[in-house]
């Protein structure tokens, strides 16, 4: 396992985070206690050091079992949940959303859970379209200074409400906003548009969830499995039109080529966009799968192949910028060096 920093912060973290949510069977699908373990060993014996969970995963399961397996080695894991959606079925007004009372009342929760005294990266879970940016980040801010998380991240919000909250942040001295969450594989690039190059700009640490689009690129839908379609159907890609089936098709070749499993390829195509992969195996041999992608070797052809086939278009503003970039570089652009950095 290799490592990297995280974002502009000091931490240390694997390539690869280790999505739990199916620790537990709180949903109906997922594993039992024996499996997860299982799960959880292997990826620690790979080296493996970030962990991400939320309240919401198996109903407050996954915590509970991250809670006794991190008990003898808490100090050398990263450890991030999320709180938004509730911890039970029935979680009611005030235990949903982003407001200040929740965010409070799910930090306290998921401590008892993990048994832990503090979170080192608090994710709020998604926007729930009502509460003030300034109020979220100023309620991870006292979090902050408490003690009770390190760092905070958004996941699943849209650019421009993550990009105000960095800055207000920013200005008012509070502490920073270090990361975003978002999905991101080959067959959901819709990212690359305002989210990964706001996220560079911000210099956030950038993490991935869904890298084999919910088991779409290891081709086992097409062999009439159901994986998580038993229960978990809302995070399915299907082959839904002529990109996707695209997609799939040019993974399998890569596979072929390669030597590797199309999960593997599928994996490592997001490593090699500097995105951080979640990983979310129910099984250790769907865990094993998944750490090999770390061994592919994708050459830049293949990586070219990958991109055409699941290319999106980045639509307005962006197609006419891209039109316009010559005369914007008064016609020297081919002669004109650029800074490597994203501006804000």
């Amino acid at each position: 396992m290799r490592y990297r920093i995280f974002g502009r912060t000091g931490l240390r973290v694997s390539s690869f985070a280790l999505g739990t949510g199916n620790f537990g069977k709180g949903w109906g699908y997922g594993s039992d206690r024996e499996e997860a373990r299982q799960v959880f060993d292997h990826y620690r014996a790979a080296g493996g050091n970030f962990i991400d969970t939320a309240d919401q995963y198996q109903f407050g399961q996954s915590e509970e079992f991250l809670g006794d397996f991190m008990a003898q080695d808490r100090e050398d894991i990263v450890l991030a949940t999320k709180y938004s959606l509730g911890d039970r079925p029935d979680a009611g007004l005030q235990r949903t959303g982003n407001s200040r009372k929740s965010m409070l009342r799910s930090v306290e929760a998921s401590l008892k859970r993990l048994k832990t005294d503090r979170i080192d990266l608090l994710w709020v879970h998604m926007p729930d379209g009502v509460t003030p940016i300034d109020e979220i980040a100023r309620g991870l801010d006292d979090l902050a200074r408490s003690g009770k998380i390190l760092y905070a991240g958004l996941s699943d919000f849209p650019a421009w409400r993550v990009a105000s909250a960095a800055t207000l942040a920013e200005v008012r001295g509070w502490s920073p906003i270090a990361a975003v969450q978002l999905e991101y594989s080959l067959v959901e690039r819709s990212s690359e548009r305002e989210l990964l190059p706001m996220a560079e700009a911000f210099g956030l640490g950038t993490v991935g969830w869904s890298p084999l689009g919910g088991g779409l690129l290891t081709g086992k839908y097409r062999k009439g499995e159901s994986g998580r379609a038993q229960g978990l159907g809302a995070v399915i890609h299907g082959e839904s039109d002529a990109r996707k089936t695209a997609t799939v098709d040019t993974v399998l070749a890569v596979a072929e080529e390669t030597g590797k499993s199309p999960g593997q390829v599928a994996i490592a195509w997001v490593l090699s966009k500097g995105v951080l992969p979640i990983l979310g195996p129910r099984t250790p041999e769907q865990l094993a799968d998944n750490l090999k992608a770390l061994e592919v070797a994708l050459s830049p052809e293949q990586i070219e192949r990958l991109d055409s086939a699941s290319a999106i278009p980045l639509g307005f503003p962006y197609d006419i910028v891209a039109a316009s970039a010559d005369p914007l570089a008064g016609g020297k652009r081919a002669l004109t060096d650029f800074p490597r950095f994203a501006v804000r």
